[in-house]
């Protein structure tokens, strides 16, 4: 039986379209108070990241 090859889970900006894998360590974080560790986009400072995970 052959099985398909799974791409990996991509995380993407829905600011500017920046995709990246989900986790990996293109993301930049940081931290706010109420929120706890956020992740944002390298390329626009964007939070407004869609998860891949």
């Amino acid at each position: 039986m052959a099985t398909k090859a799974t791409a990996p889970n991509l995380s993407k900006c829905l600011k500017c379209g920046f995709t990246a894998p989900a986790g990996g360590t293109e993301w930049d974080h940081v931290e706010s108070p109420p929120l706890g560790r956020m992740t944002r986009c390298p390329e626009c400072g964007s939070t407004n990241v869609l998860s891949g995970r």
